[in-house]
């Protein structure tokens, strides 16, 4: 049977606020259900829209959250754990930086920040089962990406020990999302140590290919790298489980290529931006993804250095709609078929 992706949906992290309508989870949701959105992936860290430890607890909890989105007509799409999935691993250059993301009675001690994160990823792994869904989307965390360009020199076995510690501390994890029957989609990401498919196999191999260790793939990202995100798709298809529809652009001049120079998001040559403005092929993605039979979700992150967030989010609804492939169940040549008849071959192929 064909399989179609389903959306438009919403990350909400990038419109959360403190004034309505962004400012609680019935308030924002009638706001995105407004614009057209289908569904919303919530972020678990923040308070305003949901608390992460009742829902790891209470199936009432979680039908009360279904139901708010349901009032509305729209449905959860994933839960998002980029928060804690970042500080599941932080490289000590970043300590202070990484604090800002983590309760203030952890801040200042990066094993108690580890620790709080481990443990916010179990509470997600259970509330995404009470809520019935079968996906997650994170981050991996980092401590290897100061190294990444090799000057100096890189000691011999520092990535593979890098790696190997990742992958020690993700293993009970996705242990857990296993037992509740849950996918934890990483986005590949820049700042990460899975920044792209080369990462995500090693990562993968540590882990000794975790069934649970998935993708959230997201093209904006690879335009920034200059990585063939159609190629991406053919390769890692087997194991994308969740879908930001982001754009972006990529403009090099003599003065600054990928690295930026580190200019402010307007001015780099590499730019996130509203869907339509950027240069990520849109058409061939969506094509690429329905190929492979992708059917879960089509959920817009908003992230642009120009346009104002509302607008972005508005017209991000009729984008992913007229993006989005309601895949065929027939061949185009089925009238030409019928049932194999093995004499009839024969004779085309003048066997008989």
């Amino acid at each position: 049977m064909s399989k179609t992706m389903k959306g438009p949906a919403l990350f909400l992290a990038q419109f959360a606020g403190d004034e309505a309508p962004f400012n609680s989870l019935p308030n924002i949701v009638k706001w995105a259900a407004g614009l057209g959105y289908k569904g919303v992936q919530i972020p678990s860290w923040d308070a305003r829209f949901f608390d992460l430890a009742r829902a790891a607890e209470s199936k009432t909890y979680c039908d009360e959250v279904i139901g708010i989105c349901a009032e509305h007509g729209v449905e959860i799409t994933e839960l998002s754990t980029h928060v804690q999935g970042q500080l599941m691993a932080v490289h000590p250059a970043y300590d202070e930086a990484m604090d800002a993301l983590a309760p203030a009675e952890v801040k200042g001690n990066p094993s108690a920040r580890q620790e709080w994160a481990n443990e916010q990823m179990l509470l997600a792994a259970k509330a995404s089962r009470n809520l019935g869904l079968d996906g997650s989307v994170s981050f991996t965390g980092a401590l290897a990406f100061p190294f990444l360009y090799p000057w100096p020199q890189r000691p011999p076995g520092l990535i593979e020990e890098a790696f190997s510690e990742l992958a020690r501390r993700w293993r009970p994890v996705l242990d857990a999302y296993e037992d509740a029957g849950v996918d934890v989609g990483y986005e590949i990401h820049p700042g990460e140590d899975v920044f792209d498919g080369t990462t995500f196999e090693r990562f993968l191999e540590a882990l000794d290919n975790h069934p649970r260790c998935q993708i959230n793939y997201d093209p904006s990202h690879f335009v920034l790298q200059q990585l063939d995100y159609l190629d991406f798709v053919d390769i890692y298809h087997e194991r994308i489980c969740a879908f930001h529809v982001k754009d972006a652009e990529f403009n090099p001049t003599g003065r600054q290529g990928v690295y930026s120079g580190y200019a402010g998001w307007t001015d780099r040559a590499g730019r996130f931006r509203s869907l339509g403005d950027g240069q990520v092929d849109f058409k061939g993605v969506f094509s690429k993804l329905a190929q492979y039979g992708y059917d879960r979700w089509a959920v817009l992150e908003w992230e642009c250095c120009l346009k104002h967030p509302e607008d972005g989010a508005a017209e991000g609804v009729p984008f992913i709609n007229d993006h989005i492939i309601r895949v065929t169940e027939k061949a185009f040549d089925d009238f030409a078929g019928g049932e194999t008849d093995k004499s009839q071959i024969k004779r085309m192929l003048g066997l008989s």
